[in-house]
């Protein structure tokens, strides 16, 4: 079934509503939906931009960090402070003259001459800074309708401002057959708020990310190996040849019916329908997707474990051509074990389970895409949506935190950010004696994501329009010009 497009609009630069602009009836043979996934069009006007890092970026990686990593025990070690301000872990030197980490990552140590480290991050936030809304203002840009007393926000809605990701893939669409924007191994997460900043919202379904979810929970830290791509093969009974017939009997059809091509031009539909199929036939999603394919030694330098795999099929997608990856933290945002939200149980938990692989993996990920010449092309950024409070067993956030654990800190903290014209070996802006605001540089979530699109060649201004047809901004932030080179 071929689904012509409704009444004109503006949620498209271009005026056009794009409401299910594809539905094609040969999806349901192949066992997928990827013509929706693949129904984008290029509609903006060329951004205008330039300066430094401009256009750098040809794939962005966002490890993103949900729950919260604690800056002080991590990246930004403090020393000549009270007790319950002092890192119960110490100090270490790393291969930038003059910049320490903690011992909990003594790889990441080793490849800081490969990094910036911005240690000014900084917002005040509107009511409760619980996990979800600040999750929400980090990953779009904008802060949340509806916030209950709770700090739980309502579950994903079409009205929602898109993912940085989705925004990216409307507006500079991949080339070649390969999936534009990946999510995984879990969805973004507080309580029972489950994937909110994790969708194309307003944009619509087209430009959701694959979402690759392998079975197990949390704990399971092998799930990567159970991974399912069911939807980018041929089921059984459809050969590749039989598929290409198929798809000239549509061409067929349609140039029969010289009223619906009229109908339809404008949209590229048949665009839309052959990148489906390239995808499918290429088979190079599949490929890319066989973290088998890896050597024992690649993937034992990842770490065996959900996240280091992740990295490492990060780096294979973004290889194959996929514009943006975003890994998730595998664990609920305000959960125990190797969550990053340590309100209790901060030093064993960082030290056996989260930091190690972590480090592991952020390390290796670096210093494979450096060896392999794709750092220059790749956008690396690893930040949660706050940092952890000064003082230990002190109540920011309206939780519960023992001596050992801290709370909600979204007034300081850290983001790491590598490749594509960012400078190496540099740290941008200085926290405080405590760690608790900034000295200088202060940077909003709004900029960081205001720099990754000028890195990707998007100016952030560029205007598109929500659900209501109503004009935004990609983001309301400015670019971060200090950190590029």
């Amino acid at each position: 079934m071929l689904v012509i497009p409704g009444r004109a609009g503006k949620d498209t630069c271009d005026g056009i509503t794009r409401r299910e602009l594809l539905r094609v009836g040969g999806s349901a043979f192949l066992g997928l939906s990827l013509p929706q996934l693949l129904a984008r069009k290029a509609t903006a006007a060329e951004p205008t931009g330039g300066g430094p890092g401009w256009n750098r970026a040809k794939s962005v990686i966002m490890l993103y960090l949900q729950g919260g990593p604690s800056h002080l025990d991590l990246w930004d070690p403090k020393e000549n402070v009270p007790d319950n301000v002092r890192s119960p872990f110490r100090p270490i030197a790393t291969k930038t003259d003059g910049v320490q980490v903690t011992e909990l990552l003594p790889r990441f140590a080793e490849v800081t001459d490969q990094v910036t480290l911005i240690r000014s991050m900084s917002y005040t936030p509107v009511g409760l800074f619980n996990h979800t809304a600040a999750i929400y203002q980090m990953l779009t840009g904008y802060t949340a309708d509806k916030v209950s007393p709770s700090g739980q926000l309502e579950p994903p809605s079409p009205k929602d401002f898109p993912n940085f990701g989705s925004n990216i893939i409307r507006h500079k669409p991949v080339n070649e057959p390969m999936l534009p924007f990946v999510m995984m191994p879990r969805p973004l997460q507080e309580s029972n708020v489950v994937g909110k900043a994790g969708t194309a919202g307003f944009l619509g379904r087209a430009y959701d990310p694959y979402y690759l979810y392998p079975p197990g929970d949390d704990m399971d830290m092998t799930k990567m190996d159970r991974i399912k791509v069911d939807d980018l093969k041929l089921r059984p009974e459809v050969t590749p040849q039989r598929l290409t017939r198929r798809a000239r009997l549509r061409e067929l059809i349609n140039q029969g019916m010289p009223a619906l091509q009229r109908a339809t031009e404008r949209f590229d539909l048949d665009e839309y329908y052959e990148q489906a199929i390239d995808l499918v036939l290429s088979g190079k999603a599949r490929e890319a997707f066989n973290l088998q394919a890896e050597p024992d030694a690649v993937r034992e330098r990842y770490g065996r474990n959900t996240f280091g795999q992740c990295c490492l099929l990060a780096r294979r997608l973004v290889e194959a051509g996929t514009r943006v990856v975003e890994v998730n933290w595998p664990k609920i945002a305000n959960s125990d074990n190797h969550s990053w939200d340590v309100h209790v149980g901060l030093t064993k938990r960082m030290k056996t389970q989260s930091a190690p692989m972590f480090d592991a993996g952020l390390s290796a990920l670096i210093e494979d895409l450096a060896q392999r010449g794709m750092l220059d092309e790749t956008l690396v950024v690893a930040v949660g949506e706050f940092g952890r409070s000064p003082k230990r067993g002190v109540s920011t956030s309206g939780n519960n935190n023992t001596d050992d654990g801290r709370d909600h800190w979204p007034y300081c903290y850290t983001c790491c950010i590598a490749g594509a014209g960012v400078k190496r070996g540099f740290v941008y802006g200085r926290s405080d004696a405590t760690g608790s605001a900034p000295l200088d540089n202060p940077v909003h979530p709004t900029d960081l994501l205001a720099t990754i699109y000028h890195s990707v060649g998007i100016h952030p201004a560029t205007i598109q329009y929500n659900h209501l047809n109503q004009p935004r901004e990609l983001v309301k932030g400015s670019v971060v010009t200090g950190i590029l080179a």
